[in-house]
């Protein structure tokens, strides 16, 4: 069955970085759009960067432009998170999810487009 495992969150101060990793196995990853998705206390979940089934094209929201990168490794059936400049209000529960989508349509920060899901792992940006 599909599985999302993420893994790497922790505690950093400002301007610091991290890298988050969703290590996924049950299905084929180039098969298959991947996000990031955030969710602080008391917001609604938010999509952060995805990369597309296929070609491998990569998204992110404007939040997180010019600071996140994803990345995906097909040998080892993972999707990476690089975290650059981070910011307080970047604090939250990061989850990846799978998206088996359509090969002409690319990926996009809809948590509804995603059925599958990991468990997510806590970042937290404090000085």
């Amino acid at each position: 069955q599909v599985q999302l495992v993420e893994s790497g969150g922790s505690l950093v101060q400002p301007g610091g970085s991290l890298r988050l990793s969703c290590a996924t196995s049950g299905f084929t990853l180039d098969y298959y759009h991947i996000a990031w998705f955030r969710q602080a206390p008391g917001k609604e979940r938010e999509g952060v960067s995805c990369v597309s089934r296929g070609n491998g094209f990569v998204y992110s929201s404007d939040s997180v432009k010019g600071r996140f990168t994803i990345s995906r490794h097909i040998a080892n059936s993972t999707v990476i998170l690089h975290m650059n400049n981070l910011k307080p209000e970047d604090a939250a529960v990061y989850y990846c999810a799978a998206d088996p989508g359509e090969v002409r349509v690319v990926c996009g920060l809809t948590a509804t487009r995603y059925p599958y899901w990991g468990q997510g792992t806590q970042v937290t940006v404090s000085s």
